[in-house]
């Protein structure tokens, strides 16, 4: 029910890759669910672009029911963002910005870009636009001590309409939506942000650094604790294993020592 295509060679970008996430319609459980709560067919658009092309800023709009869990869920978003009411930049209400810096968040959501996501209300899941791109939080806490890599990503998810019952006029009237993903591809690789702006970007990601590297340096000093407690016991039990009863001898006083100075 997933089917996935790749594409490149467009200026200012590595790749693009669509993936078409369909109803498992083939799943008889999953069709029974989607009688008592409908759901659709979606669109998934992920754009890499090129090193150096997009400029430091993390920035999301979606519907207000998946913003909480994208917020939640994903490593730049929940580092880098803070919630922002979408009326203030002429949008419906059933949306939420997620947004890092202003000036970018303005200069994305100008009068054409608000007219299609105002007009497609529903049909646009979310869209978001990061330079700190590293994709979902994992529940393996050793991996959240590690800086993760990064990358400059586009993403646009789209619900196609029909709640699963869609027409091919359906498919037809989501073309603004594919222009929509072109045009801010164009919009990303020539935004410039203002020196303030960026000094605030550079900012806030020395201060994220920051903190995985005393989570990095913590970590390590509990391992080095943990290889220190385990060597001391390997010893003990070495001596406990000897036969020569001076040895014995020694490693009781040496118990009987330890309980005094507890005591």
């Amino acid at each position: 029910n997933v089917y996935a295509l790749w594409c490149s060679g467009r200026s200012c970008v590595e790749g693009m890759l669509v993936e078409l996430k369909l109803i498992k319609r083939q799943d008889l459980i999953s069709t029974i669910a989607g009688l008592m709560k409908p759901v659709s067919d979606q669109i998934m658009i992920q754009i890499d672009m090129e090193p150096k092309i997009m400029d430091k800023f993390v920035f999301a709009v979606a519907l207000k029911r998946c913003c909480a869990k994208l917020h939640k869920d994903m490593i730049d978003l929940s580092q880098f963002t803070e919630k922002k009411n979408a009326e203030k930049y002429d949008l419906n209400g059933s949306y939420q910005i997620l947004s890092e810096i202003g000036e970018a968040t303005a200069a994305i959501l100008d009068k054409r870009v608000t007219q299609v996501l105002n007009k497609y209300d529903g049909q646009v899941e979310f869209i978001h636009f990061s330079d700190q791109y590293s994709g979902t939080k994992t529940q393996d806490d050793s991996q959240n001590a590690k800086l993760p890599e990064v990358k400059s990503v586009l993403t646009f998810c789209f619900n196609v309409p029909g709640k699963g019952k869609c027409k091919p006029a359906d498919m037809e009237n989501m073309l603004p939506l594919l222009k929509l993903v072109f045009y801010c591809v164009e919009k990303i690789s020539h935004l410039q942000l203002g020196k303030e702006a960026r000094a605030k970007a550079d900012k806030r990601r020395q201060k994220v650094q920051e903190v995985y590297e005393k989570a990095t340096h913590q970590q390590r000093q509990e391992q080095a604790q943990q290889r220190r407690e385990e060597k001391r016991r390997q010893e003990k039990e070495r001596l406990m294993n000897e036969e020569d009863p001076d040895k014995a001898r020694k490693i009781n006083l040496v118990k009987i020592n330890f309980l005094i100075s507890k005591w």
